[in-house]
């Protein structure tokens, strides 16, 4: 976690705005402000802690409503005098029970694969008498690949002589069921970010190489 004494809250009258951001989706939740103490209390107890301008006073995020703000990381800024905050949200950030104080829509662009992730993982102790994703979980990673293989066909045919309607809703099911396998495996869809990340890294580096030479 970040020290407290890093940062410029003089520039702010006392007061540092924060960005807060799921960890998962990357949406952003809501705009809030630290000063020295909030900040402090946030480092020390991992929940999102705030100070109110108009109240005049600090707060801890659900203190009335009970939704938290579990914190993952603190980033400042390259002047050191704003704050990127990611947390697990349990419960909605917003004050008019919605998830993100900017608007209502929920997480935007790649940030439903998480969302699909968090529902998939949630399902998995439902009935499975009643729920599709708990009832192929149930089943094992065999039963979980195998769909996936299915699917890996549909979205080749289609790709091949389908519209682009019927290519859009096979894709969703095949991302869908290969979230659906991940789980069964226990892995989190954030081990495939990595690899694609590490090989992006070495295809740089190798570019570099070459434009060396």
């Amino acid at each position: 976690m970040i020290d407290s004494d890093q940062l410029d809250f003089a520039k702010g009258q006392g007061l540092i705005p924060v960005v807060v951001q799921d960890a998962g989706t990357l949406q952003v939740l809501t705009l809030a402000y630290m000063d020295r103490a909030a900040l402090d209390e946030t480092i020390a107890s991992g929940e999102a802690t705030f100070f109110s301008r108009s109240r005049g006073r600090r707060w801890r995020k659900g203190e009335t409503s009970g939704d938290r703000l579990h914190v993952v990381s603190i980033t400042p800024d390259c002047d050191a005098d704003a704050l990127v905050l990611k947390v697990r949200p349990v419960g909605n950030a917003c004050h008019l029970n919605r998830i993100s104080c900017f608007g209502e829509e929920d997480a935007p662009g790649l940030g439903r694969l998480a969302r699909l992730e968090a529902t998939i993982a949630e399902r998995a102790a439902a009935d499975p008498a009643e729920s599709w994703t708990a009832r192929l979980l149930a089943q094992g990673p065999k039963r979980a690949a195998q769909k996936v293989g299915e699917e890996g066909v549909e979205v080749a045919l289609a790709g091949a002589a389908g519209d682009v309607a019927e290519l859009t809703e096979e894709a969703a099911d095949l991302i869908y069921h290969l979230l659906v396998l991940l789980r069964s495996r226990d892995l989190a869809f954030a081990r495939v970010l990595d690899v694609l990340r590490d090989r992006a890294n070495r295809a740089g580096i190798k570019a570099a190489r070459v434009s060396e030479t």
